[in-house]
């Protein structure tokens, strides 16, 4: 972290004072990615923050614009690294708000149950790295053990850990087998003992308490200001989120609470995400108990996804359908429209906005991904406090740097 004086319009000999600007990121530590930010300090005291999003030029945005609706979903993949499927999720649930497809019943429970495993994750590592930066190493290692669990599931279903690209339109890549279903059950009775065990670790753990308690704060007013969402609005008490006030796959079906908290604090903020992963839990375990028969893919005749094997191989629809779709890479006939669609994704809202012109490929695709919300916020929180403190407020925010520079 190299340190740079700069002189604050002074010159030698007046009383004025001298600021600092230190260069944070894009390498440090703390940042977990390529995250910069040039804070100009007086000695310890932040003055001002400028968050720097330009590291990975990833350009997902124009790729939405020159591959199909199914090829896309590698790219969004690669947004939020850290949920992956409910990138996919939140891509492909708009793609069939424009086409207007139902999806079965039994692909709604395991998409469901995708979203919410990731949500978990997510914030598994949200708690675990930001203890991790605060120094409290034990809580990272019992948060990361459990994502591998994770990691484990979905591996079993799509045969991919990091990147599984499951869902499709209309559908998935497979349906799930029975030894997803018992790794699913087997992550719902084990997690409350880790969940319980951090807890015992951190809640009143009186370092990492000073260290979050009281800092970072974000009002409600502000909070709806700034446009934030998800976890950290809910931590500054805005009752907001898209399962409950615009349901959408299985979530009508589920029983479970909206976690809120008025402090608007980091303390509040690891709080809310907590709470949050056992109310996933609950879901999780409803879905898989409940999970419907039937195919996870529409109707044949909709021609939208890939026929399964046997149909592949037994009838001549399926065999002509297969052809078409891998040989000629045939696309959709869309509406010409234009339409957004958003998900309750793990760090807030993840909407997607496409612009059809009546082919398969969206003649524009934007996104509203959370974290390039949030990390704008950054120098509303940081003013003021101390050097210390910037890991802590930076680490409750979560953010996901290929989210940034789109």
């Amino acid at each position: 972290m190299p340190l740079q004086t700069i002189e604050a319009g002074a010159r030698e000999g007046t009383d004025q004072e001298y600021l600092w600007t230190l260069n944070f990121g894009p390498q440090h530590p703390a940042t977990h990615t390529t995250l910069r930010l040039v804070l100009t300090l007086d000695g310890e005291t932040v003055v001002n923050a400028v968050p720097d999003i330009g590291y990975l030029h990833s350009g997902f945005e124009k790729l939405g614009e020159e591959l199909d609706f199914n090829q896309y979903v590698t790219i969004v993949d690669r947004m939020n690294y850290i949920s992956p499927v409910a990138n996919e999720i939140a891509w492909h649930h708009v793609v069939e708000k424009l086409l207007d497809i139902e999806l079965t019943p039994r692909c709604k429970y395991i998409r469901t149950i995708f979203a919410e495993l990731m949500r978990i994750h997510d914030h598994l590592l949200c708690v675990g790295a930001a203890a991790l930066d605060l120094g409290a190493f034990t809580a990272f290692l019992y948060a990361f053990y459990q994502r591998e669990l994770i990691y484990d599931i979905s591996e079993v279903a799509a045969g991919q850990r990091f990147h599984p690209s499951f869902t499709r339109v209309g559908g998935l890549m497979f349906d799930v087998t029975d030894e997803f279903i018992s790794k699913v059950r087997h992550f719902v009775k084990q997690f409350p003992k880790t969940h319980a065990d951090i807890c015992r670790l951190l809640n009143r753990n009186r370092i990492f308490v000073e260290r979050t308690k009281g800092i970072g704060v974000l009002t409600k007013e502000e909070a709806i200001n700034l446009s934030c969402t998800g976890p950290i609005a809910r931590a500054s008490g805005v009752v907001r989120d898209l399962r409950k006030d615009e349901p959408y796959l299985a979530y009508g079906d589920f029983d479970f609470k909206v976690v809120c908290a008025t402090g608007g604090d980091c303390y509040a903020r690891y709080l809310v995400r907590m709470e949050e992963m056992m109310e996933s839990l609950k879901i999780i375990d409803q879905a898989i108990e409940n999970l419907p028969p039937g195919p996870v893919n529409v109707d044949l005749e909709e021609r939208m996804t890939l026929p399964d094997k046997p149909a592949t191989y037994r009838s001549i629809e399926g065999l002509i359908q297969h052809f078409e779709m891998i040989m000629w890479n045939r696309r959709w006939e869309s509406p010409i429209d234009e339409v957004y669609g958003a998900i309750e994704a793990p760090n807030g809202e993840l909407g997607f906005y496409i612009v059809a012109d009546g082919s398969g490929v969206a003649y524009r695709a934007r996104t509203r991904p959370p974290s390039f919300i949030h990390f704008s916020i950054f120098p509303y929180l940081v003013k003021g406090h101390q050097i210390s403190d910037v890991v802590a407020i930076l680490g409750s925010l979560n953010i996901i740097a290929a989210e940034l520079d789109r």
